[in-house]
């Protein structure tokens, strides 16, 4: 789930993940962010604050989605994924933050630029328009990436992928 974000025409708090995008990746074992009536299951466990308390704070097993709240915390949700290498993140491609150059550029097996521009969900489930920027995938293992590949490869999800696949060769 997303807080804090805002599309171009919407002055909505709530976004979710649209469901053909968790779909194409596989299945998950925890989602530690979902509001806590999400219309369609994005993990085996979902944890929302308001009936489960910071999914931040709580462990995590297994291979996690994480589409954190977008803010001031959004990089923490990240460093925490990137401790716990085994899940998939979906973020904003602000490629020029210190968070993004830290936790995504230095840290990740794999960012996947998604191509145009996501359309998010509504807590209601109803699609919204268009996001205010561009969205990319971000994996930490080798699993995780080759997911993304594989969903790339039968055409359920479009983009490319970005300078981190190759910084366990060139880079660091």
């Amino acid at each position: 789930m997303a807080r804090n974000f805002n599309t171009n025409t919407e002055n909505c708090e709530t976004w979710l993940t649209p469901p053909e995008l968790i779909k194409a990746l596989g299945t998950f074992d925890l989602d530690p962010c979902c509001p806590e009536n999400m219309p369609w299951k994005t993990a085996d466990k979902m944890l929302s604050q308001e009936r489960d308390g910071d999914g931040l704070a709580a462990e995590w097993n297994g291979r996690v989605w994480l589409n954190p709240p977008y803010g001031r915390k959004t990089f923490a949700w990240l460093a925490k994924l990137a401790k716990h290498k085994s899940g998939i993140a979906l973020i904003f491609a602000r490629t020029e933050t210190k968070g993004f150059q830290r936790e995504v550029f230095r840290k990740a097996h794999c960012v996947f630029f998604l191509a145009g521009r996501l359309k998010f969900h509504r807590a209601d489930g109803t699609q919204g328009d268009c996001a205010n920027a561009p969205s990319c995938l971000v994996s930490y293992s080798l699993a995780d990436t080759k997911a993304i590949f594989d969903a790339a490869a039968r055409g359920d999800i479009a983009g490319a992928p970005g300078i981190p696949t190759f910084r366990h060769t060139f880079f660091f």
